[in-house]
């Protein structure tokens, strides 16, 4: 299994920019994809970015043009550049990864909290 620790959360005002990062405790080079997802009170995590092994990158329709999500293979390093940050961005993210396809994801970390107010 692999662990995630998960940090760079902060309160910021909306317009704002914070970045996430997110240290994995094993190799994410060969993995089939690391993700960030996030979670509010209530709801279920949803996905927000996601960095396939093929390098394809895809992101929730709500933070598209306004996150960036990269990986540094060689640090094990997830990275979620947020900008142009909105009060409907505030929750807890999370990363996570599939070593396959139809894989379960791995277990969850303790996440990193973002506050944005308006």
């Amino acid at each position: 299994q692999v662990q995630f620790v998960e940090s760079g959360g902060a309160q910021v005002q909306s317009g704002g920019s914070l970045t996430l990062s997110c240290v994995a405790s094993g190799s994410i080079a060969t993995t089939y994809a690391v993700a960030w997802f996030r979670q509010t009170p209530g709801n279920e995590r949803e996905r927000v970015a996601r960095i396939l092994r093929s390098g394809a990158k895809t992101y929730a329709d709500s933070v598209k043009g306004r996150f960036t999500v990269t990986k540094d293979n060689t640090r094990n390093t997830l990275v979620l550049q947020m900008d142009n940050l909105a009060p409907e961005d505030t929750a807890v993210y999370y990363c996570n990864s599939r070593l396959g396809p139809y894989a379960d994801l791995q277990p969850w970390g303790k996440g990193t909290q973002v506050t944005v107010s308006s």
